[in-house]
């Protein structure tokens, strides 16, 4: 077909779909003229350079080579301008465009692929073919080989972050939970790794992750390990409440590291803990009625609704009530703290959606081969899903927690705590 100036020429025969074709030109277009307009105002910056002639001493000096750079849509061909500075040297300056780096070769998206394929589950051996279908037949220098230099760079990353410096972090609120793997090349043959993570809240809200470390179980001497190790890093300060499922070693080991931390039980593991002992026809209706209790408005309103469960399902059910009951006092913790973080201290669902991309992972490969590329994978997974967390609702209000302010039914008080 031929191209008119309006029109974009695309081979109907070509083994990539016409979508792609076209943003992949527009891409190329636009390129091309955000850096033409970078050297534009580059040179032009410089336009009172002139020697003793009047003539200008920065200018345009033709094009540099065609060079292919890999993106998100594929090849895209790109021609920067040479821009020539005749001053002396020592005082003549070089243009380095900041959109087209001399040596970049693929984006940074690009960058980021082959770890997130590897991650996500595609096998070393399936690479070829998963890269040839995302950027093209004619995909330069996106082998499987890389894998194996990009596993030995996170092991290094993973061991120098975990071995940061602490010093003078504050974290608010911590959430805690653990996940188990299957090792399959360890010398003791098939075993299983417990994997225990930590993640904070800092003073101005925003959510990190704490630690990844690999434990015996979930036991209360993992985690003691792990919190002492977070002290001796510089972690001096205890985070206000923690929030972690009620079956953990964790709660036993809080209590000797930051005894003064208050805690607040997971909602949605003490729901299926309590429901676990229960028959599926009474389910759905028991769900609705704990959810009764921690979405009320007030601790009071909250209380009625928990007193209400227990009559009416004790003396049926009496192993799903004592379920509910030994934990009261800390499911309800949450009532004391800003109404806009409730939705983050109820539950350690900011671990949970963290753990739902890990297990994909882990199910995919059928296990990870040791204990350090086991740790690795998660430590690499949970540092790229915590790029896209969110700040705390109401993050400007933890001041206020981390000054012991009083808050009742989630509203500030103006009685002193």
């Amino acid at each position: 077909m031929k191209a008119s100036n309006d029109v974009i020429a695309i081979s109907t025969h070509a083994p990539r779909d016409v979508l792609t074709e076209i943003l992949r030109d527009g891409a190329q277009r636009m390129l091309a003229q955000a850096i033409e307009t970078e050297v534009d105002s580059w040179i032009t910056n410089r336009v009172h350079l002139t020697d003793d002639d009047g003539h200008r001493l920065v200018v345009r000096n033709g094009h540099q080579p065609t060079r292919t750079i890999q993106t998100g849509v594929g090849s895209v061909d790109v021609t920067r301008p040479r821009v020539h500075d005749r001053r002396p040297e020592g005082v003549r300056e070089r243009f380095e465009s900041a959109i087209l780096p001399r040596y970049l070769r693929r984006t940074k998206s690009i960058e980021e692929l082959i770890p997130w394929l590897y991650l996500k589950g595609v096998s070393t051996g399936d690479f070829h073919e998963a890269l040839q279908a995302i950027l093209g037949a004619n995909a330069p220098g996106l082998s499987a080989t890389t894998i194996t230099r990009l596993k030995a760079t996170w092991e290094t990353e993973f061991e120098a972050w975990n071995a940061r410096s602490l010093h003078g972090e504050r974290y608010v609120y911590v959430w805690a939970d653990a996940i188990h793997f299957n090792i399959r090349l360890e010398s003791d043959g098939n075993q299983r790794q417990c994997i225990l993570v930590l993640m904070g809240a800092t003073s101005n809200g925003k959510k990190e992750l704490l630690a990844v470390v690999d434990g015996y179980r979930e036991s209360e001497q993992s985690w003691l390990e792990l919190l002492r190790d977070l002290k001796r890093r510089g972690l001096s300060l205890a985070p206000s409440l923690a929030i972690a499922d009620g079956g953990l070693g964790f709660w036993a080991a809080l209590r000797k590291v930051w005894p003064n931390t208050r805690e607040q039980r997971c909602w949605v593991h003490k729901t299926a803990n309590v429901l676990n002992k229960l028959p599926k026809s009474m389910q759905p209706k028991a769900k609705a009625r704990l959810h009764e209790i921690w979405q009320a408005e007030t601790c009071e309103s909250a209380k009625r609704a928990f007193d209400a469960f227990v009559e009416d399902f004790e003396a049926k059910y009496p192993k799903a009530v004592a379920c509910l009951v030994k934990d009261r006092d800390t499911l309800l913790a949450f009532y004391d703290f800003p109404a806009e973080h409730w939705k983050h201290l109820r539950t350690t669902n900011p671990i949970e959606s963290t753990f739902a991309t890990v297990r994909l992972r882990h199910r995919r490969t059928k296990g990870n081969g040791s204990r350090t590329a086991c740790l690795t994978m998660v430590f690499k997974l949970a540092e790229s899903a915590s790029k896209r967390w969110r700040r705390l609702n109401g993050h400007k209000l933890i001041p206020d927690v981390i000054a012991g302010v009083r808050f009742v039914d989630g509203v500030m008080s103006k009685v002193a705590a």
